[in-house]
């Protein structure tokens, strides 16, 4: 019989199911952020039992934001990728079982039943699945050439087909899209982005930057096509071009970058409350009370914003490991945090603190043709996030007025000669 469904958005930590000890076998699936995150912390926090690690790739787990970046240019080498050596896991007494998948979770037995024909025992489980590329089905999607970009064998297979290439088609204009965009002007090949919606990045910032970062791709040489999509795919066992209604762009390489879907695949199949992800209480428990989850797979509380949300972070990933591993410990932990996030293109870093949905303003600080600005959000006068482009000033206060729910001076606020400490 399934454990009992709990409650799930308490204003308080709730009720913690303390081990009888801490000798329990934990289980991690996926090698990811939060997996490395999570086995530190339960070390840390005195948990002595047994901790086993299954991941479907062949990899220790690693970073993966630099596989669009530095990783896809060749400017960083494998080994670098790595999180952990392979000591961390040894040290911290770590079963790593990778290159296996988890097929199936038996929550009345406490069972996960293993690709390789294996099973496994758990008292805690932690899913740390993550998400997985959203596919673009139309015809011709399965040609030769056409790639997407999550993990180190998609890398691979992108960089085995560079040699010869001179033609790139990126579909999609988010951050995955227009990273791989801009290493790809990098190594010298022409560069068209396709995107559907009517700007790039449009559902993560606001049209000042969608703008900003529309000429600064063109100023590279990237031509940015958008309220275009994609209905197939041309080709003879490889692609030639990418078709969009009667119009055609020439390709001998494709990177489909049109988002990323949380994989519930075995949550769901084991009857565990899943909405836009698995979704967790405060304390990253899902609705089995031995079942816990972090990272982009989870859709949880937010504190901060008083509504559930669904992260694509690596820092939201490392903040929620920390606090399902801590709950697994018997030590009452929250979720609460100040989600952040970044994406680095040509010169410019972007780092993005907050969450913008929701705002009525929108406050420039500095002026974007210098490179160096930022975009404030508003709900109200309270500030909800901020855009800091070169701007680890406006990055580091902005994320500090976020989390005191400050109310800005906002005519203060836009004049780049006005010291940010005193507002």
């Amino acid at each position: 019989m399934a454990p009992p469904v709990l409650e799930f958005f308490r204003s308080d930590p709730g009720p913690v199911i303390k081990p009888a000890n801490m000798t329990q076998t934990i289980v991690i699936v996926g090698a990811s952020h939060a997996s490395v995150q999570a086995i530190d912390t339960l070390r840390r926090e005195g948990h002595a039992g047994p901790i086993v690690l299954v991941g479907d790739e062949p990899h220790l787990p690693y970073n993966r934001p630099p596989l669009s970046k530095k990783f896809l240019s060749g400017e960083l080498e494998r080994e670098r990728l790595l999180l952990r050596s392979p000591h961390f896991y040894e040290q911290h007494r770590v079963e790593t079982r990778l290159g296996v998948r988890v097929t199936a979770i038996d929550r009345g037995t406490q069972r996960l039943r293993l690709s390789d024909g294996g099973e496994l025992s758990y008292d805690q489980l932690l899913l740390c699945v993550g998400s997985r590329p959203r596919r673009l089905e139309v015809p011709g999607y399965d040609l030769a050439g056409i790639h997407y970009l999550r993990t180190i064998a998609d890398v691979d297979a992108i960089r085995a087909d560079l040699p010869g290439a001179k033609q790139l088609v990126v579909v999609g204009a988010g951050y995955i899209g227009l990273e791989a965009a801009a290493c790809a002007r990098h190594l010298g090949l022409e560069v068209t982005v396709l995107e559907m919606a009517d700007r790039p990045m449009n559902r993560v910032v606001a049209p000042e930057l969608s703008t900003f970062y529309m000429r600064r791709h063109e100023r590279e040489g990237v031509r940015i096509l958008c309220n275009t999509s994609v209905t197939a795919f041309a080709g003879e066992g490889r692609v030639r071009a990418v078709a969009c209604g009667e119009r055609e762009f020439a390709a001998d390489l494709v990177i489909v970058g049109v988002g990323i879907l949380p994989d519930v695949t075995l949550a769901a199949a084991a009857g565990l409350r899943c909405d836009n992800g698995v979704s967790v209480d405060e304390q990253c428990r899902t609705s089995d009370p031995h079942v816990f989850a972090a990272g982009d797979c989870t859709n949880h509380p937010s504190v901060r914003y008083g509504r559930r949300v669904r992260l694509e972070s690596v820092d939201n990933a490392v903040e929620q490991a920390k606090t399902a591993a801590l709950n697994i410990c018997g030590k009452p932990a929250r979720h609460e945090h100040v989600p952040w996030f970044w994406s680095d293109q040509y010169d410019v870093k972007l780092q993005i603190a907050g969450l913008s949905e929701g705002y009525d303003q929108t406050v420039v600080r500095g002026d974007p043709d210098s490179g160096s600005f930022a975009l404030y959000y508003l709900a109200q006068g309270e500030l909800l996030a901020v855009d800091a482009v070169n701007s680890m000033k406006d990055f580091m206060n902005g994320k500090k007025w976020i989390a005191e729910r400050k109310h800005p001076d906002t005519t203060r606020l836009a004049d780049p000669s006005v010291d940010l400490k005193t507002i």
